[in-house]
């Protein structure tokens, strides 16, 4: 509360410094002006965040003034009008030129009390629900001519009609954001925000601050969940929510209503859910890490994102989208792919999907010259070496490459640091579990780690010990 400043205007001194007394007790900035004209000038020098505004005064009304106001822009905060003398079709006037709200002298000190508080409450919730659309990345949809992403849209466009809760797959970086904000920019709720919530960049002791909000001390923070009222709440990795936060989460669902971390009385809200995961959700609900009515309530309408390695008819549409994006956002240099670098990343594997792709588009952008990327750009960009080399290196290496499994082939530098670092723990636990002949008590004096804590780390990676020692 500490820090809003208030701006009192009204022509009566008395109520001018009662009023800025009571305020400055309650710990807010107080400025205060006699008439219309010192009004302006208060606003002039400092913004204020909210404004009490009298409606009877010598030189300009207060009703006149915020009309100037509402006219000029828009309101610069939340107004709450004040009267001694009002009638109702005041208070409609008032209303219809944006008042937050009318109260009436002589002052309640509770109400006006209140009446503040919730108003600069509001007026927080709209600035984020504002910020978070800034941050928006413009909704475009999945790109792609292939018959898989030509069913995928169609499939979307068809779902977002309807008002269910939605389950999104796919491996890291193939698009799963994307197919997200399409889905809420055809439905009915377009119109209400889109709040993301990436569980997995969330601190477990912090997970329900952050959905539901917290009230303490008489200071209400707004959670995620309430910031997508009216609109469409994303769970980006919802496979990594722990269970507590799980049923939470669905019971708020369920009821429409929850309770605010520190709160007692219940908020209501109405928002669609879309979810997405890299996950085998059905396995964890299988081995107890994510709980079976939650898990169905999200799967009522599932939707697969192809791996950018299953449509590489595609991978030219993108590489040309990247080069506009990049031209227009960042104004970089336009630079055009040659058919040879084309069909060279149409082959390539893409481990980090639509991800690495927009990386490499914009580092080769940045780092790059002339008007076209020819194909021995792109190998030293993906880290391959020239054709004759790669054929003097496959003879000397194969002794060693022998002993090396398939899992440990190079992980992609264009990848996120997190998405590579899981890479490399996947690759390194699966040829210790070759090395250790399967052993679970023996992998974790190899690796250095508790076993309870190894198993957590090989569930999380998606690595089967029997199915590795099968394959051996």
């Amino acid at each position: 509360m500490a820090g809003h400043h208030i701006l009192v205007v009204d022509d009566e001194p008395e109520i001018r410094n009662l009023v800025r007394e009571i305020l400055q007790d309650e710990g807010y900035e107080v400025s205060v002006a006699e008439n219309a004209e010192s009004a302006q000038r208060a606003r002039r020098a400092r913004r204020p965040d909210l404004i009490l505004l009298d409606i009877w005064m010598p030189d300009t009304d207060g009703i006149t003034l915020l009309k100037q106001w509402s006219e000029a822009g828009g309101l610069p905060c939340p107004v709450i009008m004040m009267s001694g003398h009002g009638t109702v079709e005041t208070a409609v006037e008032a209303t219809r030129l944006g008042a937050y709200d009318f109260i009436e002298k002589p002052l309640s000190l509770a109400k006006l009390l209140l009446t503040v508080e919730r108003a600069l409450q509001a007026d927080k919730l709209y600035r984020e629900n504002i910020g978070l659309r800034q941050q928006a990345q413009p909704v475009i949809e999945p790109i792609g001519k292939s018959a898989v992403m030509q069913r995928l849209r169609d499939q979307a466009r068809r779902v977002a009609q309807h008002d269910t809760w939605m389950l999104i797959t796919g491996e890291p970086g193939s698009g799963k954001e994307t197919l997200a904000r399409y889905l809420h920019a055809n439905s009915a709720r377009r119109e209400g925000p889109f709040v993301e919530v990436r569980v997995g960049s969330i601190a477990r002791e912090n997970s329900a601050v952050e959905l539901f909000g917290s009230e303490e001390g008489g200071k209400i923070r707004y959670g995620r969940l309430e910031q997508a009222n009216g609109g469409t709440l994303f769970l980006d990795e919802v496979g990594d929510m722990d269970l507590q936060t799980q049923a939470q989460l669905q019971s708020a669902l369920e009821s429409q209503t929850f309770l605010r971390v520190g709160g007692s009385e219940p908020v209501r809200v109405d928002v669609r859910v879309v979810a997405a995961t890299r996950y085998d959700l059905e396995e964890k609900v299988r081995t107890g890490e994510f709980r079976d009515d939650l898990y169905y309530k999200l799967n009522v309408v599932p939707l697969r994102v192809p791996p950018l390695r299953e449509r590489a008819e595609d991978v030219p549409d993108l590489l040309n989208y990247y080069v506009n994006l990049f031209m227009n956002q960042e104004n970089l240099p336009y630079r055009h792919f040659s058919v040879a670098a084309q069909n060279r990343l149409r082959n390539y594997s893409w481990r980090g999907n639509i991800r690495e792709l927009k990386n490499l588009v914009q580092r080769l952008l940045i780092l790059g010259s002339g008007e076209e990327i020819t194909v021995e750009e792109i190998e030293a960009a993906i880290g391959s070496p020239p054709a004759q080399q790669r054929s003097t290196a496959s003879a000397a290496n194969v002794a060693a490459t022998a002993a090396v499994p398939a899992a440990l082939a190079p992980i992609s530098f264009n990848l996120p640091l997190r998405e590579a670092r899981e890479e490399f723990e996947r690759a390194y636990l699966e040829h210790q579990l070759q090395e250790t002949g399967g052993s679970i008590g023996k992998l974790a004096k190899q690796v250095g780690m508790e076993r309870t804590h190894l198993y957590r780390k090989l569930r999380a990676l998606g690595i089967d010990p029997k199915q590795i020692t099968s394959d051996k």
